[in-house]
């Protein structure tokens, strides 16, 4: 079959047609802090910790308020100390510098202690419905095998995606991107044999040519 991002981007809205962040959250606050406290860990386990964490901070004021003593025992099971400190210390710094909101550039938010382009990607378009393409181990992955990008870092992959997406399309994309990276196209064992779009995929008809020529 001839390669189609069409038509991959066809069968990922017919198979994950309701896809969209699986952190709980509701105001950008929120937002940021919950995807700061996401980076190598599960959003299952963030889900866990955040109600208790946005009850005592239930805003930017109360976070910068705080300290690492305080914050971090409840958020521990996400990750190191530097976590904690870094989302009081961003925070102390909205307070500083724009009036206690969560900006909504990529260059004021990297700005910002332990917010990287892929933090402020997922913050500009979830929070703020700004058209952006977060790039994080599975939308990588699952790219590059799929052939909607070929690049050896997540920028490079960020900006081929963005060439090859319709903007209209890049927030349920990458929404979908990471469904199917966490349900089929897994990192160790992907699914292959399950997957609608392996005669779209890059990496399946790369396989597939290299066990015709062991043959």
């Amino acid at each position: 079959m001839r390669f189609s991002k069409k038509a991959i981007l066809a069968e990922l809205a017919k198979l994950y047609p309701d896809a969209g962040p699986e952190l709980n959250f509701t105001n950008p606050y929120e937002t940021l802090v919950a995807v700061m406290l996401s980076a190598q860990c599960t959003d299952k386990m963030v889900n866990k910790v955040t109600p208790a964490v946005f009850a005592r901070y239930p805003d930017v004021a109360s976070m910068a308020a705080a300290t690492v003593e305080e914050l971090h025992p409840m958020v521990k099971s996400c990750g190191f100390k530097s976590k904690a400190n870094n989302i009081i210390e961003t925070c102390r710094l909205l307070m500083l510098r724009h009036g206690g909101e969560v900006p909504r550039t990529m260059e004021e938010l990297t700005a910002l202690p332990g917010v990287g382009r892929k933090t402020a990607n997922v913050v500009m378009s979830n929070a703020f419905g700004i058209p952006a393409i977060a790039v994080d181990t599975h939308v990588f992955r699952v790219s590059n095998r799929l052939g909607l990008a070929e690049a050896d870092d997540v920028l490079k992959t960020e900006l081929q995606l963005q060439k090859a997406i319709p903007k209209a399309d890049w927030l349920d994309f990458h929404h979908r991107l990471i469904l199917h990276g966490r349900r089929v196209c897994k990192a160790q064992r992907p699914l292959c044999a399950e997957c609608t779009m392996q005669e779209m995929c890059k990496a399946r008809r790369a396989q597939q040519r290299a066990n015709k020529d062991m043959e």
